[in-house]
């Protein structure tokens, strides 16, 4: 299970710029990666995993701008196409799970 953050947040004043660093540190410190600049995606091991980060990441928003969440499974992430100019790379690998048996 994925769990991906997209934000668009003003950085006209320094007040604005401050909410933004507070955003974006908070969500590296989570645990989340950037993909693009304003797209960010952590994996979690469980559905339960990813409501905790949902709580992390509404705790820690801006009072200005959007953000928006959004789930998906590792099969649905797997089958993104990226590409950089007319060059397609390939997709971010999923980190390995660590299983107790």
């Amino acid at each position: 299970m994925w769990l991906m953050v997209m934000f668009d947040l003003p950085v006209d004043t320094k007040t604005a710029r401050r909410d933004y660093s507070r955003f974006r540190k908070k969500l590296v410190e989570n645990g989340f990666i950037m993909l693009q600049f304003s797209v960010y995606a952590r994996p979690c091991p469980s559905e339960e995993n990813t409501d905790v980060h949902l709580k992390r990441v509404r705790s820690a928003l801006p009072p200005q701008g959007e953000v928006r969440l959004l789930q998906f499974t590792d099969k649905q992430f797997g089958r993104m196409q990226i590409f950089y100019g007319k060059k397609r790379l390939p997709t971010e690998k999923t980190p390995e799970q660590l299983s107790f048996f």
